[in-house]
Order: C-alpha cells, then structure tokens, then sequence
C-alpha cells in the first residue's frame, strides 16, 4: 500500500469543495444546484467505496480520464494525442461494449468522475448513450465543440453529469491558428447556444508562451464568463513535439499565472483548476493512480495521458486487477523523488526512467514530432 496517504484525505476534501462551490455558483438556477448538490452526496458514497478498497489494498483514484477514441476532425499545431499517436502499441479501439462495462466497474469501485478524451470522444455516436445509464458520475468532456449540434446539445441538457469543456487557444488569431480557420467563430456559436439552452459547460485553455497573456487577461475572462462558461481548465502546455520547447512558461509566466487564477476565483462566478499548478496542495503530481489514470483508446492503463506506457490492458483484464499494474504501484512508491520540472511535468521529463520501470517487451522508444506555429 502507498506509504503516503494523507494527501487521500486532502484531495476528497478538495472534491467536496469543488461540488459545493458549483452549488454556490448555480444558485441562481435551482435546477443546477440541485444536481450539484445531490452530487455531493454521491461523490461521498464513492469516496466511502474508495476507502474500502484501499483497507483492502487495492488504490481506486478519484478519476479516471478516458481516450474514448484516437480519431478526430481537426489536426491541431501542439495535440498531445496526436503526438502520442505513434508511441503506443497499435490496437484496436474499446468497443461501446467494452466501455459501458468498464464505467460499471469503475462506479462500483468508488470513481467519482471519468474525464471523456480522444482524439474527439464525440466521434463515438454511443457515448452519450452510455453516459446517461450511469447518472451518480461525473463526465466532464473534453472536445473541440465542432460536433456539437442540436442533437447533442440535446443530450447534454438531459444529462447534467455529463460536463461539456470546449478547447480554446485564447483569441481569434490565436485559436485558429492552432485549430484552423474559422474555428473560433463557429465556438463562439456553439457556447452562446449552450448558454441559452442552460448548459453547464467549461473551456480548457492550454497555456503556451504565447497566448498567456491572452488567458490571463482580466477582460478574456470575464468575456467567456459572460457567454456562459462555468469552468476553466488551465493546462500549462508540455513539450511534447520538436519545436515546441519555446511554448512552455518561463518561471516568470507561470508566477503570474498562479497569481491570476488566485484572482479569477475571488471575482468570477466560475470554477478554475489550474494543471499542474493545484497539484501541489495534494504533495505533487497525481498520476499513476495517486489521483487518475489514464487509459488509452486501445485500453491500455497508463500512468498519465503524458506518459504513454503500460503493462496492463482493459482489454485483457478487469479495471480492478488494472489498478494493481506493477507501473502504477512502482511510480507512486518513488514518488516522494519525482519533482515537478520546467514545463510541469515530470513523468514526460523522466520518460527513460518511466519506460524502464516496463518488462522489456513492454518498452517503447519515444520519438518526438516537429510541429510548426505561424501565429504572432
């Protein structure tokens, strides 16, 4: 069993407050609030789940974050899942019968939210099928809203567990830059209609060297609060392909953007998780099953979606014999020496040390890809 475990404690708090303060801010539209509300009580029958299983021996995370496809519509500059593309074993995709029986058992094991990823996961036609069998969890779902049609919204304002989070880069110039022509606009539709349809929806924002000053600009804020946005990811960008090393923070920029969100929390009726920046509260990073797992389009359970290895597949066994993966277990018995690095993540920064914790026909090489970026 993990020797440190007091940071268990500190993030089922942190989960508590998390729920109570999208009560607080829902207030005005008792509908939301209610959901919320009665979200907190589920999520704290899961976290009693949890604690079970951990007397037992066995480590259940809070959250598991699910690459629900590698296939997507767009070819974004910087896209981790693409980059990662080519590093992990070919296999075939989690069939939806696959993944309904895998959220079965990730509920009965006590996980409070699985985060919906690809690729675009809206690609899967069935998974808001799926998601809405399974109303005591939380989906937040990341996608790049081009999908997003009257149907779906539809399905997500039947489905208030299911948390829509649009990708933006920031402004005009700077979204399409990354994402294609006419991208921001058409997002821009897309949330205004959620906004009007009662929608509880976030933005994720990757923060690079160049747009920081964009996402942390007081009245880029307010304005996507005023269209209706509820949550913000803040992901600090990770090298992950040739030619990206100058969009990660300097230590200067992220200072400043610790103190911002510190800022948008106390003025903005809206909920900022910062990544990896509010890691430190629960003693680091917490992959590898210290707070998630990632697990992979083919099934794979990997430490995180920024360290493509593992040597335990969905495919193959149960999500509870899973979670006991000797990767896992043997990355949070060291943890204590993994700390956080320039570009905020250490699992990518020790990747050889990673790959080496494998059986050797589980090892990989790790290639990096040359991206490009055109905008100033």
């Amino acid at each position: 069993m993990e020797q440190d475990s007091n940071y268990i404690n500190i993030l089922n708090r942190a989960i508590t407050v998390f729920f109570k303060d999208a009560a607080r801010i829902t207030l005005r539209e008792p509908s939301k609030a209610l959901f919320f509300l009665r979200t907190l009580w589920w999520q704290r029958r899961a976290a009693q789940k949890r604690q079970k299983w951990q007397n037992e021996d066995l480590h259940v995370p809070p959250i598991l974050i699910m690459s629900v496809t590698n296939k997507c519509n767009l070819r974004c500059k910087g896209c981790i899942a693409f980059a990662h593309r080519e590093r992990r074993p070919a296999a075939r995709e989690l069939s939806a019968h696959r993944l309904r029986s895998l959220v079965s058992e990730a509920q009965q094991l006590g996980v409070s939210a699985i985060l919906l990823a690809g690729g675009e996961p809206l690609i899967r036609k069935e998974l808001l099928a799926i998601t809405r069998d399974f109303p005591s969890i939380v989906f937040p779902l990341i996608t790049n809203g081009t999908l997003i049609d009257d149907a779906v919204m539809r399905q997500f304002k039947e489905q208030r567990n299911v948390i829509p989070i649009i990708s933006i880069e920031g402004d005009e110039c700077e979204t399409d830059e990354r994402r294609g022509a006419g991208i921001y606009k058409r997002l821009q539709g897309v949330m205004e209609k959620m906004r009007a349809e009662g929608i509880f929806f976030g933005c994720s924002l990757t923060i690079t060297r160049s747009n920081v000053a964009t996402i942390t600009d007081m009245n880029f804020v307010k304005n996507l609060v005023e269209v209706g946005t509820r949550l913000f990811l803040l992901l600090e960008y990770v090298s992950f392909e040739e030619g990206t090393d100058d969009w990660v923070l300097t230590d200067e920029q992220r200072s400043h953007l610790r103190q911002k969100t510190e800022a948008f929390r106390t003025q903005f009726p809206a909920l900022f998780i910062a990544i990896p920046g509010d890691e430190g509260q629960y003693g680091g990073c917490l992959a590898a099953g210290r707070g998630f797992v990632h697990i992979s389009a083919g099934g794979d359970v990997e430490p995180c979606p920024a360290s493509p290895f593992s040597d335990a597949s969905v495919q193959k066994t149960s999500l509870r014999e899973a979670l006991q993966s000797n990767l896992l277990q043997a990355i949070r018995e060291q943890h204590g020496s993994l700390n956080e690095t320039e570009g905020g993540c250490v699992l990518w920064t020790e990747r050889e040390w990673v790959r080496s914790l494998l059986p050797p026909k589980e090892s990989i090489t790790i290639p990096v890809r040359p991206v490009g970026s055109e905008c100033q």
